[in-house]
């Protein structure tokens, strides 16, 4: 039996924001939000890219939105590569998501709490060993807290080095579960007694996926391997400029796969992008399907 890996975009999806199975999301968010209490007992799966546009906004990058108990919102994010700036980016989409909940001419009233979960496949806060943490606005003092309207918690993967015969819980169980499904065989039978978990493994089973999600999900895993060639590859230079090339490499390397040939002068407009953009283009080439949704993506950046 072979699992997919929930690290990848599609991945993370597939299990964890299926409407048809929606207590496995509530499980894991219950895990990580609420110390495994059943305080969520129904949600909504929201489709994370149908917030309303607004002129001038980056883009976000998240993977599953919610709507779970007490109207607040969730938004989830699985992160693999260290980015530049990646820590303003989720206070970015934090803060955009709260904002658009708003429709032209409503009150402030009418906000709800927003809780964002970031999972990262790398070490985010040195000054800790802690794998889950969870932020909230306080006063610097007295520690006073400031209303609870936008939540940060963090998954550190690396942080997480337990054994499966050592895992205990449900924070626990699914953090295992996320971190090496697809070095599993079978289910653990510690897992299979956890309905949630069961249903987990039986949606990540590769079996069960068709050619085209088999297809989808190789993809983004090549991506995701070359990428991190391309990081180490910049960091073993030193330099800048390495990292910069690197990238450049890769995502033109990425363009020829996935849309064929590239023109001269969309290559020179690719190799005028500053890091930063290179690494927004990387995160949006896998919803490429042809030259034009490259050519949109320079425009809107050249804005």
């Amino acid at each position: 039996m072979k699992f997919i890996n929930p690290k990848t975009e599609f991945g993370f999806k597939k299990i964890f924001a299926s409407p048809q199975h929606k207590e496995v999301l509530i499980s894991f968010l219950n895990a990580m939000l609420y110390n495994a209490e059943p305080t969520i007992q129904d949600l909504e799966i929201i489709d994370p890219y149908a917030a309303p546009a607004i002129t001038g906004l980056k883009d976000t990058y998240l993977d599953v939105k919610a709507k779970i108990t007490g109207n607040t919102t969730v938004i989830i994010e699985m992160q693999v590569i260290n980015v530049e700036a990646f820590t303003k980016r989720v206070i970015y989409n934090a803060a955009k998501t709260y904002a658009t909940q708003l429709k032209p001419r409503e009150g402030y009233s009418k906000l709800n709490p927003l809780i964002a979960l970031t999972i990262t496949d790398f070490v985010l806060f040195d000054n800790t060993e802690k794998f889950l943490t969870h932020f909230v606005f306080k006063e610097v003092e007295e520690n006073i807290e400031y209303y609870r309207e936008i939540e940060l918690v963090f998954l550190e993967l690396p942080k997480f080095n337990k054994k499966l015969e050592e895992v205990e819980g449900l924070i626990q169980s699914w953090t295992y579960f996320i971190k090496n499904a697809p070095n599993m065989e079978e289910i653990p039978e510690k897992f299979a007694s956890v309905p949630e978990m069961q249903t987990a493994f039986n949606i990540a089973n590769r079996s069960n996926l068709n050619l085209q999600e088999l297809q989808a999900l190789e993809k983004q895993e090549m991506f995701f391997e070359d990428q991190r060639g391309a990081v180490i590859k910049g960091r073993r230079e030193g330099r800048q400029e390495g990292r910069i090339e690197g990238q450049i490499a890769l995502i033109l390397r990425l363009l020829l796969r996935l849309t064929g040939e590239i023109s001269p002068e969309i290559q020179t407009r690719i190799q005028q992008l500053s890091l930063e953009q290179l690494d927004d283009l990387g995160e949006s080439l896998l919803d490429f399907t042809s030259q034009e949704d490259l050519i949109a993506w320079l425009e809107s950046a050249s804005r």
